[in-house]
């Protein structure tokens, strides 16, 4: 990952699945490569299959402990893959904790990762046959998720137990350290600014289509929005158009709903031959508290 993310454990049985799904046209590039915002749709067969029937995930979803996505890191690899053909899904979950300066715990998390494989080679008259029909990585995704109760009274709503959630331990067992939020918004390491945090000269105001039936916006119409505004910014800076969005990483703080107006705050970093942007997206007069940090990496 180009942007810092955990890396996958050994799942435990019924804490995975492998799934085969169908890509559109638009989720590769003309050379075949996938692009990074097709990378999270791999993340539902998870939720569609063995969360929608695990017990603990069933019991806590009575208790009113619902696990809420709070950072998304992708990242897509430069192998041009088969569009046409079906890709596979490798996906699977981990419960963790975090503890606070004190070493009490202070969250709880359910931790999602998924890897996508396809078919080398890319479609198109004259393309080159593909040496081999193996699998190969073509994305991946971590998604991280605190546990919460969304719906309790705000002083009720942090979880630090899953006592009494049948099919969960009481603690899980793993440590995780949960960056910072605004990490999302900062360029990554080695990387140098290239500008000033600008903001984007388009204003979001959200319809009806960029929400979903979690009855707020979608957390990938953020990505979306965030993406244009950088690649309006590079374009305005005289940098070349020839290059895609290869990854990207954001944590995510407030939800948006209809007819909220936000806008996206951008500033550029170059990092070796490749180039981002690195900021956040809020409303008006919420800079300093923003709905979600995001940075992006384009490259050729």
């Amino acid at each position: 990952m180009p942007f810092p993310a955990p890396t996958a454990p050994v799942f435990p049985p019924g804490q995975s699945t492998t799934s085969e799904r169908h890509l559109r046209y638009e989720d590769c590039t003309q050379d075949g490569r996938l692009i990074a915002v097709a990378v999270p749709p791999a993340l539902a067969a998870l939720w569609q299959t063995v969360l929608a029937q695990h017990p603990g995930a069933r019991s806590a979803s009575v208790a009113g402990v619902v696990p809420l996505m709070t950072r998304l890191t992708v990242s897509s690899v430069d192998q041009a893959i088969r569009v046409q053909r079906p890709v596979e899904t490798v996906s699977g979950f981990e419960l963790a904790h975090d503890r606070d300066a004190a070493g009490a715990v202070s969250k709880l998390f359910l931790n999602v990762w998924a890897d996508v494989k396809a078919i080398p080679g890319r479609a198109g008259r004259g393309a080159p046959r593909p040496a081999s029909r193996d699998l190969v990585i073509a994305g991946r995704a971590f998604a991280e998720h605190v546990f919460t109760r969304p719906f309790a009274p705000v002083d009720q709503r942090r979880v630090v137990s899953l006592a009494g959630v049948d099919g969960y331990p009481d603690l899980p067992a793993t440590r995780y350290a949960q960056p910072a939020p605004g990490s999302a918004g900062e360029a990554p390491d080695g990387a140098a600014w290239l500008d000033e945090l600008t903001p984007d000269a388009v204003d979001i105001v959200f319809t009806l289509d960029q929400t979903d039936a979690n009855q707020h916006v979608n957390s990938q119409v953020y990505v979306r929005h965030f993406l244009a505004a950088v690649q309006r910014q590079l374009a305005a800076g005289g940098h070349p158009a020839n290059i895609r969005s290869k990854a990207f990483d954001i944590a995510y703080r407030k939800p948006s709903f209809v007819g909220e107006r936000v806008r996206a705050f951008v500033r550029l970093f170059a990092l070796g031959d490749h180039l981002g942007g690195a900021g956040f997206i809020a409303g008006p007069g919420e800079e300093a508290k923003p709905r979600c940090y995001v940075r992006a990496l384009f490259g050729p």
